[in-house]
């Protein structure tokens, strides 16, 4: 009995030293995350996002990213690192081109080159006849280690988002695990860039987000619109400022908060019809991530149980759209996260197309006036 004693003595330390002192990669910051509001108020319970009306994609999933191109055709942006192109009612459907990365949002310049912000490769460009072109992919000798999302302006400037420079998806198994890692760390490394290809210059706009993702350019396109994660929180950000420290919160000049402690974790930004911003929450709020943002020994400890003890919040379909000056005009829900990880929608005339990152097809309803 002794010996058996002994034994399962030695087991519990190493798994005590194991769980205290086994290396990671993060280096958790105390913050204080707010009390999460609940679905309530806009964003009351509803299941208007249910029953979704679907594309199939064949072998292909998660459409992060869905646009209309200049030719009328649909454009979306898989895992494989492809980009689809198929008719708007999802017929006609090629491969148009892989980027040997993962593309997780794109926008089209004024002579219909499809701007891509790769996770792995940078900002890319690809022509019609299907040539890829990288435009940047450092800036200030700095590498641009998580191109997430991108706008292109009427002037040819392109703004887009390097979600962290702590986490490359190159280097950490891809996006879902670096975004893992940075939004537990909450060293908020995010940025917003700017590409000139006039000057063929990257500035940084801003930087100090907790995982910066989705971006839209305002109608006059002097305002920036940028979701961060790891916060909650959407920002409006002038498009001239420099370099503008946003870790300071909402005091920073030339940037205000326009939504503040969302019930999930924003994702993409799409202009929509009639003056809407679309919005997506790829997963809910989740009280277990909240109540450790002033314990960062527990945020080490949670990354070295296996993946499946992670706290990763449950599928919830949520996607929102607001006006510029922060009214929400729509919410659409599926509390059972039948259609996983949404991002945001694409809307066009007559469809809604619901954007995920993980979604075996691409789920469409009617546009609703």
């Amino acid at each position: 009995m002794k010996k058996i004693a002994a034994f399962f003595g030695v087991i519990s330390l190493a798994l005590v030293a194991y769980l205290s002192l086994w290396p990671v990669p993060v280096e958790p910051m105390v913050w204080s995350a707010p009390v999460a509001p609940g679905y309530v108020g806009p964003h009351a319970v509803n299941t208007k996002l249910a029953n979704l009306n679907m594309i199939s994609l064949g072998k292909e999933e998660g459409p992060e990213h869905i646009a209309i191109g200049r030719d009328g055709k649909l454009y979306a942006a898989v895992v494989s690192g492809n980009i689809l192109r198929m008719n708007p009612d999802g017929t006609a459907q090629e491969v148009f081109v892989n980027t040997g990365g993962r593309v997780l949002g794109f926008d089209f310049d004024a002579a219909g080159n499809l701007i891509a912000a790769d996770a792995m490769k940078g900002l890319l460009s690809i022509a019609s006849d299907r040539q890829i072109t990288a435009l940047t992919d450092k800036v200030g000798g700095d590498p641009i280690r998580y191109a997430d999302a991108v706008v292109v302006a009427a002037n040819g400037k392109m703004y887009f988002t390097d979600a962290s420079t702590r986490f490359a998806p190159s280097q950490w198994g891809g996006t879902f695990e670096a975004s893992v890692l940075d939004i537990l760390e909450q060293q908020a490394t995010g940025r917003v860039l700017e590409y000139d290809p006039a000057t063929r210059g990257t500035r940084v706009v801003a930087r100090g987000l907790a995982f910066a993702n989705g971006i839209a350019l305002s109608k006059d396109e002097q305002t920036l619109f940028v979701n961060e994660t790891g916060k909650y929180r959407v920002w409006k950000i002038a498009v001239t400022v420099a370099n503008l420290d946003l870790s300071r919160g909402a005091a920073a000049s030339g940037a205000t908060v326009l939504f503040d402690n969302l019930p999930g974790y924003p994702d993409n930004l799409m202009r929509g019809l009639e003056g809407k911003i679309w919005l997506g929450f790829a997963k809910p709020r989740n009280p277990k991530i909240d109540n450790m943002a002033d314990k960062p020994f527990l945020r080490k400890l949670t990354l070295r149980l296996p993946r499946a003890l992670w706290p990763v919040p449950k599928a919830y379909g949520h996607v929102m759209a607001f006006t510029e000056d922060g009214k929400v005009v729509a919410d659409l829900q599926d509390p059972t996260g039948a259609y996983p990880e949404t991002t945001a929608i694409t809307e066009t005339a007559d469809r809604w197309y619901v954007q995920s990152l993980h979604a075996k097809g691409l789920g469409w309803l009617p546009r609703q006036q």
